[in-house]
């Protein structure tokens, strides 16, 4: 019996399957798929009970054809040098799929977060730090980290801080790791910013009229049956914009406890109250409790959202999943052979590399913003105000109708970064999806959309290097 694909063997399978549908040389193909660097740490910290413990952290640079490169960082007892070299990948080929100018990196600490205090972690990530900066693992055109699980704006404040200390002459230190709090140089919309970007995807993938027929639903999210698995920051947004903005029904939701069902929807905010004040889904008014938290990938609705972490969905559950549409919130949740199944089944799976870019695409604008020393908006949004005024006075002289002052603020209002940062992502997002979906239109059904947006990013990274004069 044959050894089970390690995660970064999946990623490659993937990989290799796609790349025989391009015309690349093998030696191009073989450099874009190679891990450039991984580094493995052990560092000891002390304890708050002033014991010893030596810490395990790895950080990986898939492809280096464009710089920075740029990851998350992640703390959990998975973390180990496979992982990070796939997600690392992954994180090229995602970039390259949204446009965004960066290689892929990944980096973690084998850690329960949850076992540690405050103080613990803080001494923990500074010192991590310290080891990224002290290898030329870190820095703004260098390589930049950002939030994974386990880890948020406070972590990546501490990242700042201490890169900033360790280089006190980079005018551009803030550059060197985003998601941090607008007061440290962050960017608003970026807490939000993938599940936001989950939705703009499924939003225009669910509005083509012709993909939505042959599986045999109706355009548009209204009324669209979606169970949510993981209600953590990307799970917990993707569900509320999808209620909120696009009139979806979640009708399942699944955490580490269990999973819950209701048919006629779960109200997001509720559950969410429900579980702060229980600590659990469990037990929610009007939800039946399932069995297992496994039922809840089963159970029958329109869309699934896996938004938890990698291999929710192999071979042992794919064949009783129900859904038409499943959207990769996480980082590789589906195996490649529950993939190709789905694929054969005509079950529409939006690739992760894709519909969860929206937290790099704004860690993106974030890094623009710390490169620029100016926040989006500031230049130009009263010169706009102004002159969409004056627009309205030229139209009330020539018409006599006069402007109600509700009317004039809300038609005149110039853009806050907010405004920016959301249309920049709802534009990434559209765009992306229609470039792998022309691809995947090319192919004629000989592959499915994971292998086009895989084209996608090796026609993208293959010309990268080629422009730099690497390959001919």
């Amino acid at each position: 019996m044959s050894e089970p694909l390690t995660f970064f063997d999946q990623v490659n399978r993937n990989f290799d399957k796609a790349a025989a549908f391009t015309n690349h040389p093998h030696g191009i193909l073989e450099q874009i798929k190679q891990i450039n660097s991984v580094i493995h740490f052990a560092f000891p910290i002390k304890r708050d009970d002033g014991s010893i413990q030596v810490m395990h952290g790895w950080r990986a640079e898939h492809s280096h054809h464009k710089l920075p490169t740029k990851g998350g960082i992640r703390y959990a007892m998975t973390v180990n040098e496979d992982e990070v070299m796939a997600l690392a990948a992954l994180m090229t080929y995602k970039c390259a799929i949204v446009n965004v100018p960066f290689g892929g990196a990944k980096g973690g600490i084998r850690i329960a977060a949850h076992e540690y205090s405050e103080g613990e972690l803080e001494r923990i990530t500074r010192r991590f730090t310290f080891e990224l900066f002290n290898k030329h693992f870190i820095g703004p055109g260098l390589d930049v980290p950002a939030p994974d699980f386990g880890t948020g704006p406070r972590e990546m404040a501490w990242i700042a801080d201490t890169y900033s200390t360790l280089a006190p002459h980079d005018i551009n230190a803030l550059g060197c790791v985003t998601a941090k709090p607008v007061s440290e140089g962050g960017i608003d919309g970026r807490v939000e910013a993938t599940g936001r970007g989950v939705f703009y995807g499924l939003r225009e993938v669910c509005s083509v009229a012709e993909d939505m027929r042959g599986l045999g639903l109706s355009p548009g999210l209204e009324g669209k049956r979606v169970v949510v698995q993981g209600l953590g920051n990307v799970g917990y947004h993707t569900a509320k914009f999808l209620q909120e903005d696009g009139g979806a029904v979640i009708v399942g939701a699944i955490e580490h406890e269990g999973a819950i069902a209701k048919r006629t929807g779960i109200d997001v905010e509720a559950l969410m109250a429900h579980r702060r004040e229980t600590g659990s889904i469990l037990g929610f008014p009007g939800a039946t409790d399932l069995a297992s938290r496994e039922l809840g990938l089963e159970l029958d609705c329109d869309i699934l959202v896996p938004a938890a972490l990698e291999n929710a969905i192999t071979m042992d559950n794919a064949p009783r999943v129900k859904a038409k549409i499943i959207a990769e919130a996480a980082n590789g949740p589906t195996s490649s052979e529950a993939s190709d199944l789905f694929f054969e089944r005509g079950v529409l799976v939006l690739p992760d590399a894709f519909i969860n870019a929206g937290g790099v695409t704004v860690s993106y604008f974030e890094w623009l913003k710390n490169l620029e020393h100016v926040r989006f908006g500031r230049l130009e949004k009263r010169f706009d105000e102004q002159s969409a005024r004056r627009l309205l006075t030229a139209i009330e002289h020539a018409t006599g109708r006069a402007f109600s002052d509700q009317e004039i603020s809300s038609i005149a209002r110039g853009a806050e970064e907010i405004d920016l940062v959301n249309s920049g992502l709802e534009e990434t997002m559209i765009e992306a999806y229609h470039e792998i979906r022309e691809i995947f239109k090319r192919g004629g059904g000989a592959y499915d959309l994971r292998a086009a947006s895989m084209i996608d990013a090796i026609d993208k990274v293959a010309l990268a290097y080629a422009d730099r004069g690497i390959f001919p």
